[in-house]
């Protein structure tokens, strides 16, 4: 009998994980590693954090597998304690597995709701690989092979006022940014930018979709990274953190939009499911109880500052950037070989766009794991000069 292979559309990074705990995994061979690539940012409030593990296992006693046609006592408890977290503006949130999932139904809904098609995204954008999400992410290396995708999207470079003024019309169903494009390279939008997307969707009935699939969920140091814009998204897509592990992505909408979505629009098989209510429930409650936006910004803070100071005189980083724990340092060329020299060194990244060397810790890293990190990434990256 032939054994099936695993098809391996991800690179193989060359070691077996094991196991893993709060900031660290370990190896089949007993090695330690410090994570700051997290499973692509998941596990930010950290490996088997005690709390969700326990929820979790409480569920699985009771309930696993319900469809949302039924109700369940913990879809009302997560209900609860997800409020607590998000701005009253919202009234409804629907569950979902992924943030690609998420990114197609926010794509349905503007859809739905303005009667239009057009939507506009962004330069560097990624949103997901499924096909309305991959026709809303820019790198031509995702798309290659698949067109025709949806038609009627629209690229505008990011950080572009400009372009939002001129392709934001009366024909635009939505707009759909990240605050911090995550993929893309780990680029910042700009608040003059952020705010004339707002207003413009406002002035001509749009919706603005924001992203936050790897920025929400405290990672940025506030709850939801569009806080520190001062606006308010008409469609909050969430994903990987909320769910502390346990696959899960959620969007949130407010009562004029959502009121107006019929019954069979959308569905899901496992979406909303006990599992990933007991999940989202438990992760909020780890976000409220240990004040994870406070300690992402302060150690993210520290990780920013000493990054920048190790590296300003290694002449192959053009730039270290970056929000919270959400962290990228730019180089002149792909970072292949400095993630690989990573992780012999015992510290987990990974790239964004070209050429950037991501970094997405788990909040609960220490400022003795900070230093460890910075340590490393300047070994590395003064490495490859000599190289």
């Amino acid at each position: 009998m032939t054994t099936l292979n695993y098809l391996m559309l991800y690179e193989d990074r060359g070691i077996e994980l094991e196991y893993a705990e709060a900031q660290y995994v370990w190896d089949s061979s007993g090695r330690k590693y410090l994570d700051m690539h997290t499973g692509h940012g998941v596990a930010f409030l950290g490996h088997r954090n005690p709390h969700i593990l326990k929820s979790l296992k409480n569920q699985l006693d009771k309930l696993m597998v319900s469809s949302t046609s039924f109700r369940v006592r913990v879809r009302d408890e997560m209900l609860e304690v997800l409020s607590k977290v998000v701005p009253n503006r919202y009234a409804y949130v629907y569950l979902l597995n992924s943030g690609s999932e998420a990114v197609e139904f926010a794509l349905k809904v503007a859809r739905i709701f303005t009667n239009r098609k057009k939507v506009i995204y962004f330069t560097n954008s990624f949103h997901g690989r499924t096909f309305g999400a991959l026709s809303v992410t820019y790198n031509q290396r995702y798309r290659k092979g698949f067109e025709p995708l949806l038609p009627e999207t629209v690229a505008v470079k990011f950080n572009d006022v400009d372009g939002v003024v001129k392709s934001v019309d009366e024909l635009t169903a939505a707009v759909i940014l990240e605050l911090i494009q995550g993929e893309g390279g780990v680029n910042v939008a700009t608040k003059e930018f952020v705010d004339e997307v707002r207003r413009r969707t406002a002035e001509v009935g749009a919706l603005m979709i924001v992203d936050e699939v790897q920025t929400g969920f405290g990672r940025t140091g506030s709850v939801w990274a569009f806080q520190q814009y001062g606006v308010y998204p008409d469609v909050l897509i969430a994903g990987k953190a909320i769910g502390g592990g346990f696959p899960v992505s959620a969007v949130f909408l407010p009562l004029d939009v959502g009121i107006k979505l019929e019954s069979g629009i959308h569905g899901t098989t496992y979406g909303g499911n006990p599992m990933a209510c007991a999940a989202v429930k438990a992760a909020t409650e780890v976000l409220i109880s240990d004040d994870v936006p406070l300690k992402a910004r302060e150690k993210g803070e520290k990780l920013l500052k000493l990054l920048k100071d190790r590296l300003k005189d290694v002449k192959i980083v053009r730039e270290v950037r970056g929000v919270g724990l959400m962290v990228g340092v730019e180089l002149r060329f792909e970072p292949s070989k400095a993630l690989k020299d990573l992780q012999n060194k015992g510290v987990l990244a990974l790239k964004a766009g070209a050429t950037v060397l991501r970094l997405l810790p788990p909040y609960l890293i220490t400022y003795e794991d900070i230093d460890y990190a910075v340590n490393s990434i300047g070994e590395s990256l003064s490495k490859q000069l000599t190289s």
